[in-house]
C-alpha cells in the first residue's frame, strides 16, 4: 500500500513540473539585465571607486524591498558596477546608510553569520541553469563571506576559494570592491549571459533589499529570481590549470588514562586543484590530516538513534550538493564523515563539474589504511545528473564500501562490501513555489534477503502566506548504507505540515500565525509505533526578534529494548506504548544588538516518566573584533522505580577574538555530565596568504569533578596555496 501511494505521488510530481511550468529564461532576466565592458586598466581594490572604468560602467540601482515587506523601494539604496579584464571580474558596491549609528557586524572572521551582520552579497548564477552557482559577500567591517550555491540557493560556507575585496566606511555610505579571478569559478565558456542578482541588508532600517525583486517568502539567494549579467563578448574557455595545498604538521598527544606517555609525530601531505576545463574539476589528496578542523558543539543525546554532525572537511565540499544531498536528511545513501571516521585516509580523488548546459556529474574514490581492528577499506562514489524542463533534475548514483587487504582473514565479521544504488528526482518549479523530489534506493550486499530498498517522496508548496508540505517514505526491514546516515529501516512514515503567516499593519510586528506538524511512522505492516503532532504559534517582530509556543502529543511503541536517560540504567522493553504530551516555548531577543540571546523550555510527560528542558544561548559582541557566546542545554528526568533518573547539563562558552580579518582566536569549552567529560579547544589561525594559514590547535578532555586529563594534543600545521 505505501509503494501506491509513493508512485502516485511521484507521478503527480513529474505531471505538475511538465504541465504548469515552463520558464526556462527566468522571471526576471528580461526585464532585470546589466551590462559589463572588459577593461585595460588596473583596478586597485581599496574600496574606492576612482578608476575611469568605474566611471563608464553600467550600473544596478533601484533595490527593492524583500523584507519586511516585498513591495517598494527600499530606504537604504545601494548601487553595484562591474567590470573585467581577461583574469578577474570586478564589482564595485556603494551601500549607502541614510540612519546615524553603528552598522552591526559580528566580528572580521570569514563566512560570517548572515542574519547578524549588515552585509552586501552577490548571487552568480555562471551556469544559467537557476540551480547552481556562486555567492561573495562582505560585512561593513570588511569581513569575506563566500559560497557555493545548489537546489537553486542553499549556500554552503564552507566551500573557501581565493578572491580579494575592501571597505571603505563614510558616515553617510560605505563602499566595497571585489576581485573575483574567474579561476575561483565554474561556469560555461562561450557564454554571453550569467544570472545575477544583489542582497543588501541593513539593521537599522530592518530591511534586507535585492536588485531583481523577490518574493518574501524566499531567501535572496534563490536563483529562480536572478537577473541577467550581459557580457560584451563570449567568455572564453579557459585551458589547463591547477593548483597545489601541500600541508606539514607536528603535533603530540598523550592518552593518559591508558597510562601513556606524550607521543610526538611529524607529517605532511597535499592537497590539489586540477581544473580540466571551466566547468570542471579535479581535486586529489594525499595523507589528508583534518586535525585543524573546528571541533563538533556537544548536544545532550536523548534519541534512540545516532546524532547527526556536519561535514567541515575542505575536500569533500565542492560540488558536494552531488553527493551530499542523495536521499534525505535522515535517508542519506552517501555521508562523507564515514569516510576517515575511524581510521587514516591515504588518498583520495574527486571528479566533478558540468558538461554542456544540462549534464552535471560527481565521481569520488577514497582509500583509508587499517587501524587497531579497523579494516583498511575503499570508498566510491559516482553520481550523473540531467537537467530536466525548467529547473528540475533527475539523477543516478551507485554508492561503494570494499574492504581491502583481507587475504583470508577469518577474524573478520563484518560484510566484506555495501553498495547502494538509486534513482531520484529533484523538483523546482520556474518561480520556486513547488519544491520536491521523488527517489528510490536499492542496497546490495553479502547474503542480503528480504526488502533492502528505500522510497520515498515530498512536496512543498509556499507562497508569501502560506507553506504546506508532505513527506512519506517506506525503508525496508532489510536495507543497509554502511557510507551513508540512516537513523532506523523497516518502517513507513508519512509527515505533512502547514502554516500561515498573518501580515499585520502594526510597524512593530513582521508577521505572526499557526503551524500544524504531524509525524507519523508504521511497521511494515502498518501498525503505528510513533506518533508525534505540534500545534505552534510564531510571533515575529520587525526587530528580528521571534516568540514561539508549542504544544505537543506523543506517542511511541518501542521496538527495541531502551534506556531513556541513555546513562546504562534499567531498560524500557520491547513492544511497550507510551503517550505523553508537552508545552514548550522558545523567545529570539533583537539580533540586532551587542547583547541578544535565545531561550527555551519544555515541560511535559517522558515515556513513563517526565521531562523539564531549559535552553539558553547567549551571546555578546564587541563589534568587529569578539565576541563571546554561552551555549547552556539542562534536562531533568524523573522516571518511576526501578528506572534511572537523571539532571543533564551541557555547557559551552566560546570567546571568538578576530584580530584582523586574517588573525583570529577561538576558545570553546564543553562541560557535559551525560559524557562526564570536560572539552577545552584552543584554537588559534593566522591566514597570512589567501587560503593558506598557520594552525595551532590544543585539544584537552578531563574528567569535570576533579579535572584529571584524559587525553590530549597539541598540534601546529601549516598550509600553502600554489597556483
Amino acid at each position: 500500500m505505501p509503494g501506491i501511494y509513493l508512485s502516485l505521488f511521484t507521478i503527480i510530481l513529474l505531471c505538475s513540473n511538465t504541465i504548469l511550468y515552463s520558464q526556462p529564461k527566468g522571471i526576471n532576466r528580461e526585464k532585470y539585465q546589466i551590462k559589463i565592458s572588459e577593461t585595460n586598466s588596473t583596478i586597485n581594490i581599496d574600496g574606492i571607486l576612482d578608476e575611469p572604468a568605474w566611471q563608464t560602467a553600467d550600473r544596478a540601482n533601484n533595490f527593492q524591498r524583500v523584507i519586511p515587506t516585498d513591495t517598494g523601494f527600499a530606504v537604504a539604496q545601494t548601487e553595484v558596477k562591474l567590470t573585467y579584464t581577461k583574469s578577474t571580474l570586478y564589482i564595485g558596491i556603494v551601500c549607502l546608510d541614510p540612519l546615524p549609528g553603528r552598522r552591526p557586524v559580528e566580528s572580521l572572521r570569514r563566512d560570517f553569520a548572515f542574519m547578524k551582520n549588515d552585509n552586501f552579497v552577490v548571487f552568480i548564477d555562471t551556469y544559467n541553469d537557476q540551480t547552481n552557482g556562486f555567492a561573495f559577500g562582505i560585512s561593513p567591517a570588511g569581513a569575506q563571506w563566500d559560497g557555493q550555491q545548489a537546489n537553486g540557493g542553499t549556500v554552503n560556507l564552507d566551500w573557501d576559494i581565493k578572491w580579494r575585496s575592501a571597505v571603505k566606511s563614510y558616515d553617510d555610505r560605505w563602499v566595497a570592491e571585489f576581485a573575483i579571478p574567474f579561476r575561483s569559478m565554474r561556469y560555461n565558456g562561450g557564454a554571453r549571459e550569467w544570472g545575477i542578482n544583489f542582497s543588501r541588508q541593513d539593521f537599522k532600517t530592518g530591511e534586507k533589499s535585492s536588485w531583481a525583486p523577490m518574493p518574501r517568502q524566499f531567501a535572496t539567494a534563490n536563483l529562480a529570481y536572478t537577473g541577467s549579467l550581459v557580457w560584451d563578448k563570449p567568455l572564453l574557455s579557459s585551458g589547463l590549470r591547477f593548483s597545489v595545498i601541500p600541508y606539514i604538521l607536528g603535533k603530540t598527544t598523550q592518552d593518559k588514562e591508558a597510562g601513556e606517555g606524550f607521543k610526538p609525530e611529524v607529517n605532511a601531505g597535499a592537497d590539489a586543484k586540477v581544473i580540466l576545463s571551466t566547468s570542471m574539476n579535479l581535486d586529489l589528496t594525499v595523507n589528508p590530516d583534518y586535525s585543524q578542523i573546528e571541533v563538533d558543539k556537544q548536544r545532550t543525546n536523548l534519541d534512540r538513534f545516532e546524532l547527526f554532525f556536519p561535514e567541515k572537511r575542505q575536500f569533500y565540499l565542492e560540488n558536494s550538493d552531488l553527493f551530499a544531498n542523495l536521499g534525505s536528511d535522515y535517508l542519506r545513501p552517501f555521508f562523507s564523515r564515514r569516510i576517515g571516521l575511524n581510521s587514516p585516509v591515504q588518498a583520495g580523488a574527486r571528479l566533478s563539474g558540468k558538461i554542456g548546459n544540462n549534464w552535471r556529474i560527481g565521481i569520488m574514490d577514497m582509500q583509508t589504511d587499517e587501524k587497531d581492528d579497523i579494516r583498511a577499506g575503499n570508498y566510491s562514489v559516482a553520481a550523473i545528473q540531467r537537467k530536466v524542463f525548467s529547473r528540475s533534475n533527475i539523477s543516478a548514483f551507485l554508492v561503494n564500501k570494499e574492504v581491502t587487504n583481507l587475504h583470508n582473514d577469518t577474524s573478520f565479521t563484518g560484510y566484506k562490501y555495501n553498495r547502494v544504488a538509486g534513482l531520484e528526482y529533484n523538483l523546482a518549479s520556474a518561480d520556486n513555489r513547488w519544491t520536491g523530489k521523488a527517489f528510490y534506493h536499492q542496497s546490495f550486499y553479502p547474503g542480503a534477503s528480504g526488502d533492502a530498498s528505500v522510497m520515498a517522496a515530498n512536496i512543498t508548496y509556499a507562497t508569501q502566506y502560506m507553506t504546506a508540505k508532505l513527506n512519506q517514505s517506506w525503508v525496508g526491514s532489510d536495507y543497509l548504507a554502511e557510507v551513508g546516515y540512516i537513523r532506523r529501516t523497516g518502517y513507513y512514515e508519512v509527515t505533512p505540515s502547514y502554516q500561515y503567516k498573518f501580515f499585520p499593519a502594526s510597524s512593530r510586528i513582521a508577521n505572526h500565525g499557526p503551524i500544524v506538524t504531524a509525524d507519523m511512522l508504521f511497521d511494515t505492516s502498518l501498525d503505528l509505533t510513533d506518533r508525534e503532532v505540534q500545534l505552534s504559534y510564531q510571533i515575529e517582530w520587525m526587530n528580528k526578534s521571534v516568540f514561539q509556543i508549542d504544544l505537543e502529543d506523543s506517542y511511541i511503541l518501542l521496538q527495541n529494548p531502551f534506556d531513556p536517560t541513555n546513562t546504562g540504567g534499567d531498560s524500557l522493553k520491547t513492544n511497550t506504548g507510551y503517550n505523553w504530551n508537552e508545552i514548550g516555548a522558545s523567545f529570539t531577543s533583537d539580533i540586532r544588538k551587542p547583547f541578544n540571546f535565545l531561550i527555551s523550555g519544555l515541560y511535559g510527560g517522558y515515556y513513563n516518566g517526565a521531562r523539564l528542558t531549559l535552553n539558553g544561548e547567549l551571546y555578546y559582541r564587541i563589534q568587529p573584533y569578539s565576541s563571546l557566546a554561552i551555549v547552556t542545554s539542562y534536562n531533568k528526568l524523573d522516571m518511576p522505580s526501578p528506572y534511572r533518573s537523571a539532571k543533564f547539563l551541557l555547557i559551552g562558552p566560546r570567546l571568538d577574538v578576530t584580530f584582523t580579518d586574517k588573525l583570529f582566536f577561538t576558545s570553546l569549552v564543553q562541560y557535559n555530565n551525560q559524557i562526564d567529560n570536560l572539552n577545552l579547544n584552543l584554537r588559534f589561525q593566522w591566514r597570512f596568504a589567501p587560503v593558506s594559514d598557520l594552525y595551532i590547535v590544543y585539544t584537552e578532555n578531563s574528567y569535570p569533578t576533579d579535572y584529571r586529563v584524559r587525553n590530549r594534543g597539541l598540534v601546529l600545521k601549516m598550509s600553502y596555496w600554489f597556483n
